[in-house]
């Protein structure tokens, strides 16, 4: 799948979106050839050509709610929508669901300045060119658990788009094991350093939960998990998986909720408990993001379509199509994983239960590393649901997936303390 994936047709749906002239969330929602409407209708179209190769398992559907008002970004009130496609896994007993993301407007230096030209080649166009080539690979086959892919409004203004999601999914009790929101992954040269590099790829990730209760603070701090939150599992799974399959990008793993003293559409589905984890491009160009395009001291502004690296957000969507791929035919995650306090030992005996749903695991990986390394160093291949190992848990951390004949697996599980065993 992931050589199927054609930076051509990305180039050819970033152009299209650029002839909007401007995806600002006030533009116009009236002209069928300009402004916010036209593209989520062409969006929403462009999704719905796969609904015959998926068998009907795709659904596209619009997402609408209500924004803005005096004294807010938005400063008017206004209807939006979201585009969702549905990719229905072929188990239905796994209620499991992969989120990916992108958002469809964009904007120019000025707030409220819903005229000028604002192309949003790579932000966020890369993006969503990104997810409507996973569509048209994925639709045709089968996966256990579901897909859900969204182009997002509202996210320039204050992240709209994405908090009426996560509040939905929240709502309606999804059971999201991942969330990817790609947010500028086209663009491979930076401004002021002039750095140029298309094989390295950011993916940001929280390390104390956004969403954290007394209990979840206090298994916390009593495993010293401030680095080994649901999110950080899922970007260290994005490292490996993405790697692993596509070539010639390295994945940089960037243990912040996102770039300093900014946000993205992954973050209310943090708050909302959900894992969830940002992929952006290595190297920004200021001189392009939220800029009317002119010639500015020898300077080309705007983000461009010419500018965008389609190499670039091939390989990036391949890392995208590998992790969700993967997840949605793994096993589901071992259950009460731990680590057994009882006595002093310089083994660490580990225990866990088979997940009640789904395929059954055909063994399980246990992860380890040492407690000052980021990435996990060491996989070991167990059967059962015990194993002791000659390592110190005071030296180690230790991580526990799940994993099918296939080889696909499941996010790795930080263990707390293990249950005792009843008599």
């Amino acid at each position: 799948m992931v050589s199927e994936i054609s930076a051509e047709r990305i180039e050819q749906h970033v152009r299209k979106l650029v002839s909007f002239h401007t995806r600002h969330n006030l533009s116009t929602q009236t002209d069928p050839g300009k402004g916010i409407a036209a593209s989520w209708n062409w969006i929403k179209a462009e999704m719905e050509k796969y609904i015959p190769q998926s068998g009907g398992r795709l659904e596209v559907r619009f997402e609408e709610y209500t924004v803005g008002g005096p004294g807010q970004r938005i400063s008017k009130q206004v209807k939006l929508k979201n585009v969702v496609a549905t990719l229905k896994g072929g188990d239905p007993s796994d209620d499991r669901k992969i989120v990916v993301s992108a958002h469809l407007d964009s904007r120019a230096a000025l707030d409220n300045d819903s005229t000028s030209f604002a192309p949003g080649a790579n932000d966020d166009g890369s993006g969503v060119a990104a997810i409507l080539e996973l569509i048209r690979i994925m639709s045709s086959r089968q996966f256990s658990g579901t897909v859900v892919f969204i182009a997002v409004s509202g996210e320039e203004h204050g992240l709209y788009g994405a908090k009426h999601m996560a509040l939905k999914a929240r709502d309606e009790k999804w059971n999201i094991i991942a969330m990817l929101n790609n947010d500028m992954i086209g663009n491979s040269g930076s401004s002021g350093t002039l750095l140029n590099d298309n094989m390295r790829v950011r993916v940001f990730s929280e390390g104390v939960p956004a969403f954290e209760t007394d209990q979840m603070a206090a298994q916390r701090k009593f495993t010293s998990g401030e680095n080994d939150g649901r999110a950080r599992q899922l970007a260290r799974y994005i490292k490996e998986t993405g790697e692993r399959y596509v070539d010639q990008l390295g994945v940089t793993l960037v243990f912040r909720n996102d770039r300093f003293g900014r946000g993205g559409d992954h973050s209310p589905f943090c708050q909302e408990g959900f894992p969830a984890v940002r992929i952006c491009e290595f190297n920004e160009n200021y001189d392009r993001t939220h800029k009317v395009p002119a010639l500015v001291n020898g300077i080309q502004e705007g983000d461009l379509p010419e500018y965008v690296d389609y190499e670039y957000v091939r390989k990036n969507a391949g890392i995208n199509l590998a992790t969700i791929a993967n997840l949605a035919n793994a096993p589901f995650e071992p259950v009460n994983c731990g680590i057994v306090t009882a006595g002093l030992s310089n083994s660490t005996t580990l225990r866990w239960e088979s997940p009640a749903m789904g395929v059954k695991p055909d063994g399980y990986y246990i992860l380890m590393r040492e407690t000052y390394q980021p990435l996990w160093e060491r996989k070991i291949f167990v059967k059962g649901n015990e194993v002791t190992l000659p390592y110190s848990k005071d030296n180690y951390f230790f991580g526990i997936q799940a994993v099918d004949a296939a080889g696909h697996e499941s996010i790795a599980v930080f263990p707390g303390q293990a249950r005792r065993l009843q008599n």
